[in-house]
């Protein structure tokens, strides 16, 4: 393991030094850093040109200008020297400051659509396969091709007039009608037989019921004024918590499996409780305060799954932390709702919360949640945008993936030896779908974190792809290299991560 990991350190080293060298041979010959001042009708124009010349060393030819570049990038490798210069922009500000705060930008923007990306795209990838060639399948193919063939400001521009806009105006007077309530509880209907299958009976009995609780449920909304004053409230929260619990247990261990469903029981209770009991210490929370109660939901999840023991220990840990982490993003969820009233009533807000512009509103005066809130709307559509754009692909190679699993000798052994259904999907065939994904994880990573270049252009999030795209057009070279310097490591990175991941999920695979 050690050799390996040596091995693969020199030659991501070597990589990188020759691909940044063939990068920034190529942008500086290709761009021209004096281009705005020599079309400049500036008085001073040539001592302008003089001064940016000394400063981005332009005297020097591009070869040797990369080795003082190198220079100061390889100060980056050395952990507390301060040595670290990737260089100015032309307006001289250094690029080690800004790279911080447009890489913080970008990871906010696409932690959570990767996130949602794989977790929607596997389980729909695997549903799909699991129900060849019905209605959702052929349904689930033509969305997936139909949204991986749309290009990003496409999306964009039609998220801002259909999700922005349209629900901003929405609020002013948010009542639903009877005809909108009924199509949707339609469409919901027509989703959730589809997902759970079943003989004609069984589906036309999850029709009427979905169809109905979604009908009733948006009138019950509009009735009451959910949309201004949103909350889950003590009811909703204790039977939602106890669907978790069941859920999970069902998923990952059987609903049979008693020391599971104790587990996953146990948490729920501890949730329940939590709820009621932090209502008091949410009102003074920090950042600080909910990552501590993230740690300690945790422990609890997993100490929780331990000490309920039995023969499958790991099993039961897995059924207590999903449990106790999903409960706990409920919660999170309760709290952020009861804040919405108070974030609509916030001056530069003015009623309309959905933001297509910027990742925060300018001299919003408020507290943790109301922050919060505010990065949510802000975030909200060129997260949808990414997301869209991701959810098929994963959903392709997740579908292949479970046929081609499902057709091998040891899923029919698995089935013969009479294993419950759950058990071959969950334990055998799903392990083993993952290990092309994997692959595929490892290359998203790398480059959402380049930026979505187009996406943060057109919702003018300052991220790496609008610091790249700024750069490039201005003829301003090391901002493009201090992008490329963090791409290339990312991607180097998560592919060297996805190698040890193949070991994980697959015996046969050995790290040597």
């Amino acid at each position: 393991m050690v050799s390996f990991i040596l091995r693969r350190v020199l030659v991501s080293i070597l990589i990188l030094l020759a691909a940044s060298f063939l990068m920034y041979m190529l942008v500086a010959y290709s761009v021209d850093p004096l281009k705005d001042l020599r079309g400049s009708s500036s008085p001073n124009k040539d001592q302008l040109i003089v001064a940016r010349i000394q400063l981005l060393h332009l005297e020097v030819p591009p070869p040797l200008r990369w080795g003082l570049w190198l220079g100061g990038a390889a100060g980056c490798l050395i952990p507390f020297a301060n040595a670290c210069n990737l260089g100015p922009t032309i307006a001289n500000a250094q690029v080690i400051d800004l790279l911080p705060n447009a890489l913080s930008s970008t990871v906010q923007l696409v932690t959570l659509a990767l996130l949602l990306a794989i977790i929607f795209g596997i389980t729909i990838g695997i549903v799909t396969a699991l129900r060849q060639y019905s209605g959702l399948d052929n349904t689930m193919t033509f969305i997936s091709f139909f949204l991986y063939s749309l290009p990003a400001f496409l999306v964009a521009v039609l998220l801002k007039e259909f999700v922005a806009i349209s629900f901003n105006n929405f609020l002013a007077n948010p009542v639903v009608s009877a005809f909108w309530a009924l199509a949707i509880g339609v469409i919901f209907g027509a989703i959730w037989q589809s997902l759970i299958g079943g003989a004609r009976r069984q589906r036309l009995a999850v029709f009427v019921i979905s169809g109905a609780s979604t009908t009733l449920l948006l009138w019950f909304m509009s009735v009451t004024g959910w949309f201004t004053t949103p909350g889950i409230g003590p009811v909703a929260m204790i039977v939602l918590v106890a669907a978790i619990a069941a859920g999970v247990t069902a998923l990952v261990a059987g609903i049979r499996q008693r020391r599971a469903l104790l587990t996953a029981g146990i948490n729920a209770v501890i949730a329940v409780i939590c709820y009621f009991a932090l209502q008091p210490l949410f009102d003074v929370s920090s950042a600080g305060t909910i990552a501590i109660l993230g740690l300690v939901t945790v422990a609890v999840g997993l100490l929780s799954g331990y000490l309920v023991g039995g023969y499958d220990r790991g099993q039961n840990m897995r059924v207590g932390l999903l449990t106790a982490v999903l409960s706990a993003a409920l919660i999170l969820l309760d709290r952020y709702m009861q804040s919405w009233p108070a974030y609509l009533a916030e001056g530069q807000i003015n009623g309309r919360p959905i933001a297509t512009v910027g990742s925060v509103t300018p001299n919003l005066d408020g507290d943790f949640w109301i922050s919060g809130i505010d990065s949510f709307t802000h975030l909200l559509l060129p997260t949808i945008t990414l997301l869209l754009i991701s959810f098929a692909g994963y959903t392709r190679y997740s579908r292949a993936g479970m046929l081609e699993v499902l057709n091998q000798d040891y899923i029919r052994t698995a089935r013969a030896k009479g294993l419950p259904e759950r058990t071959v999907i969950v334990r055998h065939a799903f392990r083993n779908v993952l290990i092309p994904i994997t692959t595929l994880i490892a290359f998203d990573v790398g480059a959402l974190l380049g930026g979505a270049i187009i996406t943060e252009k057109v919702f003018a999030i300052p991220g790496m792809g609008l610091l790249f795209s700024t750069g490039l057009d201005r003829g301003d070279l090391n901002p493009v290299m201090g992008y490329f310097l963090v791409i290339a490591s990312m991607a180097i990175l998560f592919n060297f991560l996805a190698d040890l991941a193949y070991a994980s999920l697959d015996p046969r695979v050995r790290v040597r």
